[in-house]
């Protein structure tokens, strides 16, 4: 292994990492499926408490059964299900309020209405790279694609923003996070073992990550997952 440092980045890459915010921006961005809009307590927080407490849900005509929100949702993340809606306000609030995440709800285009969120979070702008996490989806939007597009048009903006490293992580014992990750294009790099101490319990954690010169191979992976019968889109 070479001692050499490697080369100094260009000028313009470095001014991107005081130019950036530490907070993320609070960015809406619209799909064919999904459109995500920064996280709203007023009129997003009980549709979102609704869909995600394991109640039977109707939207329109269409129902779903009632479920087990720890199974489906909430077992491999840092708190949840939540009982009551203060309850669910105050863990949201707490993602708001982060000096360095943004949290953005994820609407189906279909359903007009919330079905998930995702953060733009461990931001880390002195570095051009930043974490997609604390993600969730109601079992309505199971098998729509939305986790797939959600994820695609944050990788393309955070990537035109100039973030040379988008990280993704879970517990290594969520297996759906873990095959949602290395189908979307992350690259897996390891377990980091004892990471943290989650409702009383030792995690261990799978680090993914897709980097800036991998970029235009995982859009392209994504786009012909999503678009099939769009090659140009």
């Amino acid at each position: 292994m070479s001692n050499s440092l490697p080369p100094p980045l260009s000028d313009d890459v470095l001014a991107k990492t005081t130019t950036l915010p530490k907070k993320p921006a609070a960015v809406s961005l619209t799909g064919q499926r999904v459109r995500l809009e920064p996280y709203n307590p007023l009129t997003h927080a009980e549709p979102l408490y609704r869909i995600s407490n394991g109640e039977p849900i109707r939207i329109g005509e269409q129902e779903w059964a009632g479920y087990d929100p720890d199974e489906a949702i909430w077992r491999f993340m840092y708190a949840g299900p939540f009982s009551t809606l203060a309850d669910f306000e105050r863990y949201m609030q707490a993602q708001r309020d982060a000096l360095d995440g943004t949290p953005l709800t994820v609407f189906s285009l279909a359903l007009n209405h919330p079905i998930g969120v995702v953060n733009i979070m461990a931001n880390y702008p002195g570095h051009l790279k930043i974490e997609l996490g604390s993600i969730w989806y109601s079992p309505i939007a199971q098998r729509t694609g939305a986790n797939t597009e959600a994820t695609y048009l944050l990788l393309d903006y955070l990537f035109s923003l100039g973030y040379r490293r988008v990280e993704w992580k879970c517990n290594v014992l969520n297996e759906r996070s873990y095959r949602a990750a290395e189908k979307m294009g992350f690259r897996f790099e390891g377990i980091q073992e004892c990471h943290y101490i989650m409702k009383g319990r030792s995690r261990d954690t799978a680090w993914f990550r897709i980097l800036e010169s991998e970029w235009a191979s995982v859009k392209q992976h994504l786009e012909s997952r999503l678009y099939p019968s769009c090659p140009n889109h």
